[in-house]
C-alpha cells in the first residue's frame, strides 16, 4: 500500500486525494494523519521539509509536493489522465500553478495570524499575500476553467482550483464568493461531477 501523509484541512493533501479518487487509486492508498507542528511526527524524517502531503511508496521512497505526487499517481494510472498529454498539458499545469500559488498565499496569511501574537503581525506582509489571492481570483473569474462533467476526468488544474476555493471557504468564511459568481457556479458544477470533492471536505 501507498501511504499518503496528510491532514484533512490541507488543500494540497486534498488535491492528492481527489486525484487518487478520480484515477481509481484510492483503494491502493492509506491516508495517515500528520501533525506538522509535532517535532516527534515522522513526517520530518520522511520529508526533510516537514511538509504535507508526502507519499510513501511501497519501496520506502517518499515523494513530496502535491504536484509531484499527482504526477506520480497519473503515471501509476497509465498516464495522460489528470495530467493531459499533448497540446492541453501545459494549460492544465499552468492552471495548477495559479491555483497552488493562491493556496500558498492564503496559507501564509493563516500562518501569520496563527503563529504570531497580534502585536507582532506584519500587516504589509498580510496585505501582500491577500493581494495575490485577489489578483489570482480575478484572473480565474475572467477566464474560467473548463466545466467539469461526470463523463470527463478533471485535469490537475481543475482539481487544484476546486481545492483552492474549498480552502478559502474553510479559512476565510467563503468571502471570495460575493465577487466571483462565475467561480461559484463553476465550483458547484465541479462538486456535482466529482463525488470525491464532497468525500474529502474537511470538517469545519
Amino acid at each position: 500500500m501507498l501511504i499518503l501523509r496528510s491532514s484533512p484541512p490541507s488543500p494540497f493533501g486534498r488535491k492528492a486525494k481527489i486525484a487518487a479518487a478520480v484515477l481509481g487509486l484510492s483503494d491502493r492508498i492509506t491516508v495517515e494523519l500528520t501533525d506538522t507542528k509535532d517535532p516527534h511526527d515522522s513526517i520530518r524524517k520522511q520529508n526533510p521539509l516537514g511538509k504535507i502531503p508526502a507519499l510513501v511508496l511501497e519501496d520506502g521512497k517518499v515523494l513530496f509536493d502535491s504536484s509531484v505526487i499527482v504526477d506520480y499517481l497519473d503515471h501509476l494510472a497509465g498516464g495522460g489522465k489528470v495530467i493531459p498529454a499533448g497540446a492541453t498539458r501545459h494549460d492544465a499545469l499552468r492552471l495548477q500553478a495559479l491555483a497552488d500559488g493562491i493556496m500558498d498565499a492564503a496559507l501564509l496569511q493563516v500562518y501569520e495570524t496563527r503563529f504570531r501574537p497580534e502585536d507582532k503581525r506584519h500587516t504589509e506582509w498580510l496585505a501582500y499575500q491577500a493581494d495575490k489571492v485577489t489578483r489570482g481570483l480575478a484572473s480565474l473569474e475572467a477566464d474560467l476553467p473548463d466545466t467539469v462533467s461526470p463523463d470527463r476526468t478533471p485535469n490537475v488544474g481543475e482539481i487544484a482550483v476546486a481545492c483552492m476555493l474549498g480552502y478559502l471557504d474553510l479559512r476565510f468564511a467563503g468571502d471570495w464568493r460575493a465577487g466571483h459568481p462565475g467561480l461559484v457556479g463553476w465550483l458547484k458544477t465541479f462538486e456535482a461531477a466529482v463525488p470525491a470533492y464532497e468525500a474529502t471536505r474537511p470538517p469545519v
